[in-house]
Parts: structure tokens; C-alpha cells; sequence
């Protein structure tokens, strides 16, 4: 596929997506918003694609949003008198999409990754970091406020109070402040960090039932706000059911006793069981 922001390439079932304006750091735009959205649809819809491991062209990850319009970058003024009551943030339309989304997906933080450039890794499932990459939750030092939905999955990461330190601050900080805090998982030399996100890629997509994947990052990231553990045993009990007679389950067990490496045929693009049906998508107001 082609794009003017983002490159998208697909090998051995791993989707790698990186941005792509070097020259800028890889700073966020309305283009390369657009054009992530249209790689995780595509992605979604792909079965050859397993897993999705998100990195940055040349030095950077991303420095976050373009501040190429100066002082007014921030102001939506204009997008309200366009016909938008209350103007969507284009970081959180980028953090809902990858929350729905079906395929596993890391982040290879190869560099700076300061505002939506770090917040738009939080609702992905991993992030690896290589070693001197700066990261920051700089909003309150540029007079605005955490977006892209980060005010949800950053506490859930790390904690409220390693949140509330890092946001009210708004400091830029290195990757061992990040491991210590639980933002990452792992820091890399800076020439190995996006092999070892591809390597994770691959352990996840050589060896799992991309239906049960899909159907597991659902239940993990929605019982996060569940209020009682009921809700993730009604999930786990419809899931259990759909899956357990299923082909892909058969196989799994078979392969085990049989000392030999699973071939799993079902497809995500076919559907996943309604395992939450309790569960109602809202609406944008």
C-alpha cells in the first residue's frame, strides 16, 4: 500500500508501519493520522497480517504534533465554526482505532517520543525502547492538556501517581526513567530495538490462534474498566464455548500431543463471537 506519511510493509505475518517524515521527526499531522487509520483497517482486514509493529523513520519516533503553524497550532477555532460543536482530537481518533483494533500491535520507540508521539503508543499492547530515546508528556508545558485518551490508558500503565508525576511535569525523560516507571517493557540499543519488536511480532504470530488473539486483547483491554470480575467470567465463559469447538482448538491440542508446530486455519477476517454483547460502544458527544 501507499501512502504519503507512513510506510506499510508486510512480512512473515508481521505488519510493520512506520512514520514516515524523517525530516521532521516524524511530527503528527492530519495526514498521517488519516493514513494510520486507513493501515489499521487494512491491517484488520488482512489475514495474512498477524501481528503490527508500529516505529519511526530515521532518528526519531515521533516529537509530536507539527508546531508549524506556531502559536495557534492548538487552536480549533476554526474546525468548530466548520460545523464541529466540539472539536475531535485527532490523537484520540488515532488511540480509539488501535484500542478496536484485532491485531496485536508494539511499539518500537527508536528515538524522541514527546506528546501525541508517546500517548499515541499507550493503547498499544508493548512498547520497546531503544536506549537515549526522550520521551515526554509535555502538554501542561505547552498550556494544553493530555490527549489522545492518555488521561484513560496512563494510569492503567503505570500507575496514577507515576502519571500524575510525569504529566504535571510535563518533562522530557530518558528510556531507563520509562522501564523503572512500567511505560516500557525493554531498552535496546538503538540498532536492535525494532528487531526485537519484530522478533515479539513473530513469536506471537508463528505460534498463536490469530482468532484467539483478537478475541484475548478484546477481553484484556475492556476489563480494564469492568467493575466487577463477573463481567471477564461472562466474556471468558462465551469465549471458552465459541472457541472450544472450534477447529483451531482441535488443532492446538492435537499439535501439543503430537510434538509438532500448530497449523491454525481460522480467520480473523471471518468474524469473532459477540463474547460481550452486554458491552455498548459509545458515541462521541
Amino acid at each position: 500500500m501507499q501512502f504519503e506519511e507512513i510506510l506499510y510493509d508486510v512480512e512473515d505475518h508481521v505488519l510493520t508501519i512506520t512514520l514516515n517524515r524523517p525530516d521532521r521527526l516524524n511530527a503528527f499531522t492530519a495526514t498521517m493520522g488519516r493514513e494510520l487509520i486507513e493501515a489499521l483497517d487494512a491491517a484488520d482486514a488482512d489475514d495474512d497480517v498477524r501481528a503490527i509493529v508500529v516505529t519511526g523513520a530515521g532518528r526519531g519516533f515521533c516529537a509530536g504534533a507539527d508546531l508549524e503553524r506556531g502559536g495557534s497550532t492548538f487552536d480549533w477555532t476554526e474546525r468548530q465554526a466548520a460545523g464541529e460543536e466540539v472539536p475531535r482530537d485527532g490523537g484520540g481518533r488515532i488511540s480509539l482505532r488501535i484500542f478496536e483494533c484485532v491485531k496485536p500491535v508494539i511499539a518500537a520507540i527508536n528515538g524522541p517520543a514527546v506528546g501525541v508521539g508517546i500517548t499515541m503508543t499507550l493503547p498499544m499492547d508493548v512498547r520497546l525502547a531503544a536506549e537515549g530515546a526522550k520521551i515526554g508528556f509535555v502538554f501542561a508545558r505547552r498550556g494544553i492538556v493530555p490527549e489522545a485518551c492518555s488521561s484513560w490508558f496512563l494510569p492503567r500503565i503505570v500507575g496514577v501517581s507515576q502519571a500524575m508525576e510525569w504529566v504535571a511535569t510535563g518533562r522530557v525523560f530518558d528510556a531507563s526513567e520509562a522501564l523503572a516507571g512500567g511505560l516500557v517493557r525493554s531498552v535496546h540499543a538503538p540498532e536492535d530495538v525494532l528487531g526485537a519488536a519484530r522478533d515479539l511480532a513473530r513469536e506471537i504470530a508463528d505460534n498463536a490462534a490469530p482468532v484467539s488473539v483478537a478475541l484475548a486483547r478484546r477481553m484484556m483491554w475492556t476489563m480494564l474498566g469492568a467493575a466487577h470480575p463477573m463481567e471477564a467470567h461472562r466474556a471468558d465463559s462465551r469465549a471458552m464455548f465459541a472457541r472450544g469447538r472450534s477447529g483451531d482448538a482441535r488443532e492446538g491440542v492435537t499439535s501439543f500431543l503430537e510434538k509438532r508446530p500448530a497449523e491454525f486455519s481460522d480467520s480473523v477476517s471471518d468474524g469473532l463471537p459477540d463474547i460481550m454483547p452486554w458491552v455498548e460502544q459509545p458515541e462521541f458527544s
